[in-house]
Parts: structure tokens; C-alpha cells; sequence
């Protein structure tokens, strides 16, 4: 017992988190294995319910067996509760139950607490968790009513039930859903109510609880801080600029945007920008868009959310302080200046990290599927994209991968949620303050 609790006490927040995430994972694939989470009794195959739980605890959305045809109720009511505790983050999951037992946080939980919530100091982070369970749950429940009552007319009851099972998959970013047949919402391409609904989940649960909280409190864009402002703009931007590129590339593809109203093309395009943002519902089918588009896609999807969100990807924080610094190098500014305040330099190359780290794995997890998978290169980099931005969109590959492809991409996609700066932090070796400084070099660049 004692060499039990010394060794809990060994281990860092970045490892406590990475050992939580996978315990989470591997929880859900034990339940998901059992015949009374399928229709028909028949448990799913460990690599099957492995893949399914990962993606529900890192709020992807791929699926290699049909959500809505093959689980029990049981079996997605399991789904539904890994994807809010994996959208919330398991710490955030704990502090709720240790508040509702009436215990005390000390401060190693708090530390743990600021690493997973990506806070400066644990100052708060308690209070931060409380209004984030409060705001989720409020949203989810806002959101998940009018749902309920626009699929009550077209479901009956069952409507009822899919409007809140939806709305949380929509604000964790998972994009599962229940329709059936792998079709998404597409059944919705141009109903209003749907299409709006479920991108302001996706959108909210996409900016990160930090930013929400600072919007809550000051109500006022010059009041917000020099991160929710990032966060705001550079959001906006990339819905803005998205729908306008899919717009144009897709408006005479036959497939997808041709052949829809005006209307269907506004809200199409429109929806098509947001749920890249990690999000994975669509009401397009992915896989008849242009190569063009499907590429562009690929980098709002490696963009992904924002920081302390339901989403994975590098950020928009990060992409937006990556264009700064570049900004700045070109106009030859010695530091980056946003909003009259500096960007230290630390914080850039944490954000060059960040990307450097993300981008070779993408680059080695797309060439080890191409080894392993008969599909087009494209839709394999698709696929190997979206499982580490926690996207979950496809071009329809994901059922068909290989057993070392399902592997492959359930790396992929725990790293994407956990963070691959995590992971590195939490197998690095522990590092001594250099106490020796030694004369600059000089290197080319360029």
C-alpha cells in the first residue's frame, strides 16, 4: 500500500494525465466489449471497441461500426457518458464528484487541475471547474431542448432522446451521432434550426471554457483578455474565410453544392467551415468533395479548436501567434506585438514546438497508412488529420482500415486530444537548470 501511494506520488501531472485519459479509454473498451452493448448480443472484437472508446474519450467522432445500428441503448448511453467525461477531461469529471462528497482539493490535484485546464497559476482552478461543469451543462441542456423538440415532429419520442444524446456530442466536439448508416445530419443539409444549433454547440464548445468564462464575466470586448481576443478573432476569421473558400470550390460540384437552393448552399458551406474545427458532424457527404476542398479542409482540421476547448488540433491561439511572429520576421521586428502587448519569446517557441511536433506526426502516421491501406493518398492524409485534430470527419475509409490502420489511428487520435507536448512532457526525463552559458553560434538560415 505504501509503495502504491509513493509511486501516485512519483508521477507528474502531465503523466497523471496521460495515465487517466488511457484508464478512461481502456474502461469504456471493457464495457463496449459486453453483448449488451450491441442490438444484436453480440460484443465487438477488442480492437473494434478499443477504436470506438478512444474515439469517444477523445472526442473524435470515427467510427469503424455504425453508431446508430449496432449499440444497444445501453451501449450508447456508454458512448454519450465517454464523450462527456473525455469533452470535460476526466480531472474536471473528478473534482465534480470530490465537490459533490463534500472532500477537499489539495493542492496536487490543483496542480493537476492547472495543466489539464492549460492555466498560468492554480489560482482558481477549482472555481474554473465549477462554472465549467455549470456552463457545459446549461448549454448542453439549452441546446439539446430545441433539438428535442425539432426531431420530436420528425421522431416521436425518440426525437426527444436523440435532441440531448446529440447536443452533447455536438458541444464536446465528438461529432457521433445516431442517425444511422454513417450519414451524420445530412438528412438536414437545409433545415435552419438544426444546421444553426448544432454549429453554436460546436462553436462554443470549440473557443475553450477560458474564453467563455472571460466573455461571461466582462461582457465586454475591450475588457476580455489579450487570449479571448486571439481566440475570437482568429475563430471568426477561419469560419469566415472557410465558408467562402468551400463556397467557391464546391458551388458547381454536382455532388454536394450544385445541385442545393441558395439557401442549402449558404447553410452547407456554412456548416462545412465550422465542423472541421474538430467537430465531425457534416450535412454534405465528406467524400464527394473536391480534392481541392478536401485538402483545405485538412488544414482547418490540423488548425483544430482552441485551448482549455472539447477540440484537439494545434489551436487557433497557436496558428495565430505562429502568422504574428512571421508577421513580425518579415516586417523585421525583433519581438511580436499583438493588441500593445509583447509575445515573449518562450511562449513562440513553444508554439513552433507545438506544430513541429504535431505535423511529423501527422506526416509519419499518413505514411505508415499508406503502407498498410488500399485508399487514395488524400484520403488517407484526411483520415490520419482528422483523427489528431479530433475531428472525426472522413471520406469513408475508417470502416475499412486495416487492424494495424485502427491502430495506427487510435495513437493518433489519444494524442491529438491529450496533446503530444503532454505526452513528450510526460516521458521526458526530468531537467536540471543548465548552470553553465555558452557563447552564441551563428547558423544560416534561408
Amino acid at each position: 500500500m505504501n509503495y502504491f501511494s509513493n509511486f501516485k506520488l512519483n508521477l507528474t501531472p502531465y503523466q497523471i494525465l496521460v495515465v487517466g485519459f488511457a484508464v478512461l479509454i481502456l474502461g469504456g473498451t471493457l464495457l463496449l466489449m459486453t453483448p449488451m452493448a450491441s442490438l444484436t448480443g453480440v460484443g465487438l472484437s477488442f480492437v473494434d471497441a478499443l477504436f470506438t472508446a478512444t474515439s469517444a474519450v477523445c472526442v473524435t467522432g470515427l467510427v469503424v461500426v455504425d453508431t446508430g445500428t449496432y449499440f444497444s441503448l445501453f451501449g450508447q448511453l456508454v458512448i454519450v457518458l465517454l464523450i462527456q467525461t473525455g469533452g470535460l477531461g476526466f480531472m474536471t469529471m473528478t473534482t465534480l464528484f470530490m465537490i459533490m462528497l463534500g472532500k477537499r482539493v489539495n493542492l496536487r490535484e490543483r496542480l493537476i487541475m492547472q495543466e489539464a485546464l492549460n492555466q498560468v497559476t492554480v489560482a482558481g482552478v477549482v472555481r474554473l471547474t465549477v462554472n465549467i461543469i455549470k456552463m457545459t451543462l446549461t448549454i448542453e441542456f439549452i441546446g439539446g431542448t430545441i433539438l428535442a423538440i425539432r426531431w420530436y415532429f420528425d421522431h416521436g419520442l425518440q426525437g426527444i432522446y436523440w435532441g440531448y444524446w446529440h447536443a452533447v456530442s455536438a458541444f464536446c466536439n465528438a461529432g457521433f451521432d445516431l442517425f444511422g448508416h454513417f450519414r451524420s445530419i445530412t438528412a438536414y443539409t437545409e433545415d435552419i434550426t438544426v444546421n444553426l444549433v448544432v454549429s453554436i454547440l460546436i462553436l462554443l464548445g470549440g473557443i475553450g471554457f477560458t474564453v467563455m468564462s472571460d466573455i461571461w464575466q466582462n461582457k465586454h470586448f475591450n475588457k476580455f483578455s489579450l487570449h479571448t481576443k486571439t481566440v475570437l478573432i482568429t475563430s471568426l476569421a477561419l469560419v469566415f474565410l472557410a465558408m467562402l473558400v468551400i463556397l467557391v470550390l464546391e458551388y458547381n460540384n454536382p455532388a454536394t453544392l450544385a445541385a442545393l437552393s441558395w439557401k442549402g448552399k449558404i447553410l452547407g458551406s456554412y456548416f462545412q467551415a465550422v465542423t472541421p474545427r474538430t467537430a465531425g458532424f457534416n450535412t454534405i457527404d465528406i467524400g464527394k468533395f473536391k480534392d481541392a476542398s478536401l485538402f483545405f479542409i485538412i488544414i482547418l482540421m490540423f488548425i483544430g479548436a482552441s485551448p482549455t476547448s472539447t477540440g484537439g488540433g494545434i489551436k487557433t491561439s497557436t496558428f495565430a501567434l505562429l502568422v504574428l511572429a512571421l508577421w513580425s520576421l518579415i516586417r523585421g521586428k525583433d519581438e511580436a506585438v499583438l493588441f500593445n502587448r509583447s509575445i515573449s519569446t518562450k511562449v513562440i517557441y513553444k508554439a513552433f514546438g507545438v506544430v513541429f511536433i504535431s505535423g511529423l506526426l501527422v506526416i509519419v502516421i499518413t505514411m505508415a497508412l499508406s503502407i498498410y491501406e488500399q485508399a487514395p493518398f488524400l484520403a488517407i492524409m484526411f483520415e490520419a488529420t482528422s483523427a489528431f485534430g479530433t475531428v472525426g470527419l472522413s471520406t469513408g475509409i475508417t470502416p475499412t482500415l486495416s487492424v494495424v490502420g485502427k491502430y495506427l489511428i487510435i495513437i493518433t487520435m489519444f494524442a491529438g486530444r491529450v496533446g503530444p507536448l503532454t505526452i513528450a512532457f510526460a516521458f521526458a526525463l526530468k531537467q536540471k537548470k543548465a548552470s553553465i552559458q555558452y557563447p552564441e553560434g551563428k547558423i544560416m538560415i534561408g
